[in-house]
């Protein structure tokens, strides 16, 4: 396939990039089902050392939103314009910037990891396994930085089928190894979570290895050396019109979502690792919505560079009824199902009593969240980034961590009470992300988009004849 004809080729169905993306991140949601299982074996504590250093990763993982959110929106919006050049720079831009921020931000977490640790509340058993383990996953944040890159180029292309085929590998290398380096094998000892986190290192790197393959086999897309430490910032000012308001929103949730852990952590260590068992079945429910917003995303950045807004427009409303109506029916399944899956993680009656009533309570949640979920990716793609994170903040302050506070500690409701503000502010924050569609708050932004990236290939074109 030529090169010109990666760039015109006709947009496939919403189905055909949503099941790619949903495997994916289902796959990445097994993963660390399974790390969680594993630590479980250990005891209690190590789950809730796991939970603890897994939230701050996420939360530094955020950081990589920057670039890879930028430069899925802004290539899918070059490519619908039909200018695969500038999309091909914007590509080779991404590397330099994500090889800086990855090794940054892995320096980062390692100087601070224990500081972050205690300001989560971790009890001193937990602190001692989360430490260690933390430190390692660093390393595996820098390789992440560059994955999440790449595998947005992949899809920004509409080859979600082969980014979905490198999550399958590494992930599958990831748990072929764990097992034997968390707990042994032969003469040599196990390593505990520290082994878990080994094994996420080398599975990263090998994903690094395999998209340069991707990239040559399926985009035709060779890194040049320079490309991996030069960073343009010419290229990226686009990208990081579109990715820094989407990173500040994504890391205002993780930041309130953490206030929250640690009013958990504060609780006690049964209620944490309720909190933390709870949380790995919700993230379940909420991939249909997750995989349809980002799916949504992607094809609603084609459209804009093409210039088909009302097709955008038609596409995200009918995205919003499907997501709705899927993550709501597997909320409920999860909630019925309560009692045969929480023994998975724990033996304790208590443990999973709690975890029945915090998964109805999601069944409210989930409509809400699937607002935010492809509502604010859709928004995202037409150029309006900077409305969710003015929008959403607030909510986030106040609705969920303040009223974490007030539900869950100050009236004493506990978890059921952090769950309630976890509901307000998804619904809140939803609401307001769908009358911003509704009302077409986001067409003047999108006409400036359409503007801009056709203005780019004819100059573009000007300067190649």
């Amino acid at each position: 396939m030529s090169r010109q004809d990666l760039a015109t080729q006709p947009r496939p169905a919403l189905f055909t990039i949503t099941w790619p993306l949903f495997s994916e991140l289902l796959l990445g949601i097994f993963v660390g089902l399974v790390g969680l299982s594993m630590a479980s074996r250990h005891s209690d504590t190590a789950s809730g050392a796991f939970a603890l250093a897994n939230h701050v990763q996420a939360t530094f993982f955020l950081l990589f939103r920057i670039v890879s959110v930028g430069v899925s929106v802004v290539i899918t919006q070059n490519l619908g314009a039909g200018n695969r050049l500038a999309a091909d720079q914007t590509a080779r831009a991404s590397l330099g910037a994500s090889t800086w921020m990855g090794v940054l931000t892995a320096a980062g977490v390692v100087a601070v990891a224990e500081p972050l640790l205690r300001l989560l509340n971790a009890p001193a058993p937990v602190l001692d396994i989360a430490l260690p383990y933390l430190r390692i996953l660093a390393l595996a944040l820098a390789l992440d930085a560059l994955n999440a890159a790449m595998s947005a180029v992949m899809r920004a292309h509409l080859r979600a089928r082969e980014a979905l085929l490198n999550m399958v590998a590494m992930h599958g290398l990831h748990l072929v190894i764990c097992w034997p380096l968390m707990f042994g094998v032969g003469p040599l000892p196990g390593l505990g979570l520290q082994g878990f986190a080994l094994a996420m290192v080398i599975s990263r790197a090998f994903g690094v290895a395999f998209h340069l393959v991707l990239w040559r086999w399926r985009l035709e897309l060779v890194p040049r050396r320079a490309d991996w430490w030069h960073v343009h910032w010419k290229r990226l000012s686009p990208v990081l019109h579109i990715g820094l308001p989407g990173a500040a929103e994504n890391v205002a949730y993780r930041l309130a979502l953490m206030y929250t852990v640690a009013l958990v952590a504060g609780m006690g260590a049964a209620d944490l690792a309720t909190h933390s068992y709870t949380m790995q079945i919700m993230y379940f429910v909420l991939l249909s919505g997750l995989a349809i917003g980002f799916a949504s995303e992607i094809l609603v950045g084609h459209m804009i560079g093409a210039g088909a807004l009302h097709e955008a427009n038609q596409l995200v409303r009918r995205s919003l009824g499907i997501g709705i109506v899927v993550s709501t029916s597997l909320a409920v399944l999860a909630a019925l199902t309560a009692r045969w899956t929480m023994p998975l993680f724990t033996s304790d009656p208590k443990i999973i009593h709690t975890a029945q009533t915090l998964l109805w309570i999601t069944v409210v949640l989930e409509p809400g969240r699937t607002f935010n979920l492809v509502v604010i990716n859709a928004l995202r793609a037409t150029g309006d980034a900077r409305y969710p994170v003015a929008a959403g903040v607030l909510s986030m302050i106040f609705v969920m961590a303040g009223g974490a506070w007030l539900l869950g500690v100050h009236w004493g409701l506990g978890l059921a009470g952090v769950w309630w503000a976890y509901t307000a502010d998804e619904w809140l924050r939803g609401l307001l992300m769908a009358a911003r569609w509704h009302w077409r708050g986001w067409v003047p932004h999108a006409r400036q988009t359409h503007r801009r990236v056709s203005a780019k290939r004819r100059q573009l074109l000007a300067a190649s004849s």
